[in-house]
């Protein structure tokens, strides 16, 4: 028996949305779609920074419950949430699956995501050094922008290996991994015990029935609501909640399954993460003014300047230092398709620290709005210069590579 969506032609409404989706699945479409958001709130904020500042300020939500939140903080707390959960996913994916299911495979893109949250904190201590306030803001450069950074290399080099993209996103995985590690253990100032066990409760009972093979999203989508509700006002930040319920999904298709919780998870959830939320915080987080008072605060305030090198220097020394070093001491082995001028160029990449970086910036300097909305201008900066360096080495990479000169 025919599905009736091949009897009767789907109505023109459905049809769009169904291409929207699925363009929103892919990569470049996702990080053209965030850079809008960005570009859009920039204009927006130098145009009229008063409206700007007021909208994204705006709050609503049941005070009774302690959600009587921001517009951004929305944004923060609960739609990045959607943008951690397909990263758990992901997460969780490779794990099983992918690179990281090979130990040997999955030494170099973790020794690699290791150096590259290390070294760039490192790095950004040493510029810093002394700056009033500089020791809340470490964990700024450590991050990569999963979208963003395989958006860029999509567009620049979509001929290079497929073992490239493979290092890249796993190296982004497990730096998103430790990302959301920082968070939930340096970034939680007021933790109410109780609040945070029953959380943690609601998500052992998702995994429970991820493990019975319980199929119903109507079980699924209150229970994942409740788990973070919780967790957000336990005191960790809610993103921690999105992680979990990811890593919690099962990634293995039964026998009468057609694909896995995961997959279909990913499916959905996806087009919503790239086409809404990440965009969204986007727009509420990056409108800065660029004033000649605010840029010159990029180049004066010596915190600022750690957060561009640590992302643009340290991300680079990190990334690529780190996968040299694993495959100089035997830990780790470089694919035969890639040579170390392709790790040199997808290394930049690293620097694209976006929404993490610019979520880290809000919960290390948030109290402080001109600190923090000059350390947003220099997540901008420092990922600007990261994608347009990465883009030019990548380029050359994929013309040598077109003209046979791969050793050159």
């Amino acid at each position: 028996m025919r599905r009736a969506a091949e009897v009767w032609p789907l109505r023109p409404t459905v049809r769009y949305a169904r291409t929207l989706a699925e363009a929103l699945r892919a990569e470049t479409i996702g990080g053209i779609v965030m850079l809008l958001a960005t570009i859009a709130a920039l204009i927006w904020a130098n145009v009229s920074f008063d409206s700007y500042e007021a909208l994204r300020t705006t709050a609503f939500g049941p005070q009774s419950l302690h959600l009587d939140l921001e517009l951004y903080k929305w944004a923060q707390n609960g739609l990045l949430t959607i943008f951690f959960f397909v990263a758990g996913l992901e997460v969780k994916e490779e794990f099983v699956h992918g690179e990281l299911a090979n130990l040997r495979k999955a030494a170099l893109p973790i020794i690699a995501a290791v150096a590259g949250m290390v070294v760039p904190a490192l790095v950004y201590l040493a510029v810093s050094w002394g700056a009033e306030g500089a020791g809340k803001g470490w964990a700024v450069p450590t991050a990569t922008d999963i979208a963003f950074a395989l958006a860029v290399l999509a567009v620049t080099a979509s001929a290079m290996p497929a073992a490239l993209r493979a290092f890249l996103l796993t190296c982004a995985v497990v730096d998103d991994l430790g990302a959301i590690t920082i968070i939930a253990v340096f970034y939680t100032d007021d933790l109410d015990v109780v609040m945070l066990l029953v959380g943690a409760a609601l998500l052992a009972l998702y995994g429970v029935l991820q493990r019975k093979q319980v199929r119903s999203l109507w079980v699924y989508l209150p229970l994942a609501v409740l788990a973070w509700y919780f967790v957000e006002v336990s005191g960790v930040h809610a993103t921690v909640a999105g992680v979990a319920l990811g890593l919690l999904t099962r990634v293995t298709a039964n026998g009468d399954e057609d694909t896995s919780p995961a997959e279909r998870a990913d499916h959905y959830v996806r087009p919503l993460s790239a086409g809404f939320a990440v965009p969204v915080f986007a727009f509420l987080s990056a409108g800065v003014p660029l004033d000649g008072d605010s840029l010159s605060m990029i180049f004066s305030d010596r915190v600022v300047l750690g957060v561009m090198a640590g992302l643009v220097i340290g991300k680079f020394l990190g990334v690529f230092g780190g996968a040299w070093l694993a495959v100089r001491l035997g830990l780790a082995r470089l694919s035969g398709e890639l040579h170390w001028r392709d790790m040199a160029a997808v290394s930049l990449l690293g620097g694209i620290g976006f929404t993490v970086s610019l979520l880290i910036g809000d919960l290390a300097f948030g109290a402080d709005e001109e600190r923090a909305m000059a350390v947003t201008t220099g997540v901008l900066a420092a990922s600007l210069v990261a994608s347009a360096l990465a883009a030019v080495l990548l380029h050359v990479r994929v013309r040598k590579r077109r003209n046979g000169l791969d050793d050159v």
